[in-house]
């Protein structure tokens, strides 16, 4: 599959893309990961371009990450944040859009906290639209981003054992990393409390797992989710310090796992609850990788979208 291969102006979820798609994604971050290592850290792939980052929820790391890659393809950056802006005095998601896209902006990175929002903003403008993250839906570069990480470190995908701990239920990370990885023949494992993993889940090609001292064991990658409070409506398990004692991979947990297993976290974490610390900044974290390997991909995503003709 070549970059011409590319059609999609939109990267809503990973569970639209094929495996070719998703390959020629990383391949493409592959090429931009060199970039942000050199001394001047651009390149005048988007020139010209505009990107609007439209985010209706909180973000650090996301927004952030969108802006860098964005800058270091020479496009020109617009940030729009929900907080003082006219969707605070009521005004539609679909009429905000327009008014951006009416600036000509070329492509559209947005967050939103109602699932679908994404493909419904995909439909009523022509500009192009990346899911930064879409209630409990998808979140596709950071399923992206996790993916490369685990390539650069494990050389391949295929017959690879990941497992996904934690808050699943309410995870766009989780469902965007689980269609990918087994997409490119992972061997994927879901754990966390029986109330926080979503019933039939099987059905998406992952094996579930409630005792993760036998979850952690002959896994290749441990991907701890964070405990999304803000998403929860009711009480999923009795305490934090009950959740921490259950589920937190602390120093003697990690004992029971492979000594090359690799530690990943989207991020933000709860230290001492999902993650002990000194498992967070040890050895086998590759956390902060993540972040670094956030920019080349989201690089090639705004390149491959935007590039397309509309």
């Amino acid at each position: 599959m070549t970059e011409t291969s590319w059609t999609r102006k939109d990267l809503l979820a990973l569970e639209d893309l094929s495996k070719e798609e998703i390959e020629l994604i990383l391949k493409t971050a592959e090429s931009f990961k060199e970039v942000s290592a050199r001394e001047v850290k651009k390149v005048p792939a988007l020139r010209g371009k505009s990107i609007a980052n439209l985010f209706f929820e909180a973000s650090t790391r996301t927004r952030t990450s969108f802006e860098v890659a964005a800058k270091r393809l020479s496009a020109d950056t617009i940030n729009f944040s929900s907080s003082g802006s006219s969707t605070s005095k009521g005004e539609s998601l679909s009429d905000t859009a327009k008014n951006i896209e009416a600036m000509q902006v070329d492509t559209i990175v947005m967050r939103h906290s109602s699932s679908g929002s994404a493909e419904y903003l995909s439909k009523v403008v022509k500009a192009g639209v990346i899911n930064a993250g879409d209630g409990i839906h998808e979140h596709p570069t950071q399923g992206l981003l996790d993916i490369f990480t685990i390539k650069e470190k494990k050389k391949n995908i295929t017959g690879l054992k990941v497992c996904l701990i934690g808050d699943i239920l309410h995870s766009r990370v989780a469902r965007s990393n689980i269609w990918g990885l087994t997409k490119l023949g992972a061997k994927v494992t879901v754990c966390g409390p029986p109330t926080l993993i979503p019933r039939g889940i099987e059905k998406l090609g992952v094996s579930v797992e409630y005792d993760v001292d036998k979850a952690i064991k002959d896994q290749d990658v441990l991907n701890i989710l964070r405990i999304q409070l803000e998403r929860q409506a009711g009480a999923f398990f009795p305490s934090i310090r009950e959740y921490a004692a259950e589920y937190g991979i602390s120093v003697d947990r990690m004992k029971k796992a492979k000594s090359d297993v690799i530690i990943m976290h989207p991020g933000p974490i709860n230290r001492g609850v999902e993650l002990a610390a000194e498992v967070a900044d040890g050895a086998n974290s590759v956390i902060l990788e993540q972040v670094t390997n956030g920019i080349a991909v989201r690089m090639a995503v705004l390149f491959l979208t935007t590039m397309v003709e509309r």
